[in-house]
């Protein structure tokens, strides 16, 4: 049994008919997946930012100016990134063929070996975050949020698109 002032079981569901609010839902649940991102990246010595930029690069080979819109960074901050990431041994800069003034960075396999260990952790957390959701349910939430997030990535210029390898 529990008093008033016992927090809700992580499990708890709103009585029927009550919700949290689009805001304050997506808002929570943004923290739900943030702060486990951030717990796992922790755990290799990677801050959200820099394991957001070792996801990009699993699958492309941005110019530093793409890897600033894919992560609404300025060129300073992601210069400042990909050097610590270099520094790292995680990813290297290269110039590019296309533009000799631009360079392209790309993943080493450290980097790539360091990202899927922590894509492989977060995707087991995110299945048991939805795991009190029926498979429909789930299915519906990823087209919701793949609706959304494309249409964000469409007005910021930026492409989802993965390159084939």
């Amino acid at each position: 049994m529990t008093s008033p002032q016992d927090p809700p079981s992580p499990h708890a569901t709103p009585p029927a008919g009550e919700d949290l609010g689009l805001v304050d839902a997506l808002a929570q649940l943004s923290f739900l997946v943030q702060n486990g991102l951030a717990e796992i990246a922790g755990q290799y010595d990677l801050s959200i930012t820099q394991t957001r930029l070792l996801g990009i690069l699993r699958d492309r080979e941005p110019t530093m100016n793409q890897l600033g819109r894919h992560l609404g960074l300025d060129k300073s901050s992601i210069t400042g990134l990909v050097d610590r990431a270099q520094r790292r041994g995680l990813v290297t800069r290269t110039v590019s063929a296309v533009d000799r003034r631009s360079f392209q960075v790309s993943i080493t396999d450290t980097g790539r070996h360091l990202v899927e260990q922590v894509a492989a952790q977060f995707a087991e957390q995110i299945e048991r975050s939805v795991a009190p959701l029926p498979e429909t349910d789930r299915r519906l939430l990823s087209r919701m949020a793949t609706r959304i997030v494309t249409a964000d990535a469409h007005d910021r210029g930026t492409d989802l698109r993965t390159t084939p390898r």
